[in-house]
Parts: C-alpha cells; sequence; structure tokens
C-alpha cells in the first residue's frame, strides 16, 4: 500500500517564506513526475508547480519566480519552497505523485494524491 503524507503549510504574513514536504511510502518502485496543484476557496484546483523524473521543472506563471519545487528520489519527497507570499496564494495545498508499483513483475503506474494542508496568507 502506497501513502503520500504532506507536512508543513500554516499561517505566514504576506511577503514571508513557507516551505511545504511531501513524502511517500510503502511498495514503492519509482516515481515519475511529481506536483503541487492547490484549490483557493471558491475556485477550481489548479496546478502551481511540477517536476519530472529527470528534474525539469514547471511552474504556473502566478507563481514562477518565488515557488521552487524540488524532489529527493533517494527519500520519495518532493518539496516546494514558497518565497514572497501573497494572499492570493492563500488556499488547501495538495501533493501529487506519480508512483509506479510492482506487482507480479508487472508495473503499475498511478497518481496519488496527499490529503492537502492549509496555506493562509493574510490580505
Amino acid at each position: 500500500q502506497v501513502q503520500v503524507v504532506e507536512s508543513g503549510g500554516g499561517l505566514v504574513q504576506a511577503g514571508g517564506s513557507l516551505g511545504l514536504s511531501c513524502a511517500a511510502s510503502g511498495s514503492i518502485f519509482s516515481i515519475n513526475r511529481m506536483g503541487w496543484y492547490r484549490q483557493a476557496p471558491g475556485k477550481q484546483r489548479e496546478l502551481v508547480a511540477h517536476i519530472t523524473s529527470g528534474g525539469s521543472t514547471n511552474y504556473a506563471v502566478s507563481v514562477k519566480d518565488r515557488f521552487t519545487i524540488s524532489r529527493d528520489n533517494a527519500k520519495n519527497t518532493v518539496t516546494l519552497q514558497m518565497n514572497s507570499l501573497k494572499s492570493e496564494d492563500t488556499g488547501v495545498y495538495y501533493c501529487v505523485e506519480n508512483i509506479v508499483t510492482l506487482r507480479g513483475g508487472i508495473q503499475y503506474s498511478r497518481d496519488y494524491w496527499g490529503q492537502g494542508t492549509q496555506v493562509t496568507v493574510p490580505s
């Protein structure tokens, strides 16, 4: 069984910094893409950033140059460092990892989502 657990989040003043971390555990063969999404109240969930197994990154325009996504393949973790936070960054942040498991010699991959962590930046 695979689990994805997030940590970090909280309340931070505008202009401040915050870090989120997400760790996967269980019967993991490998991990492909890892990413972070967020959902603000009354809005749809949106992609914040993702990183491929090779380390290529992609960011939403709204967070580019302020957020940094990174991964530690040895620890099956992905982190999101958020700087210069704004009130519009407020929301629930979810990590997602595309994890490959091995059963009967066959590889299966699917997305595993974290439970979500609240980030609040008061206006």
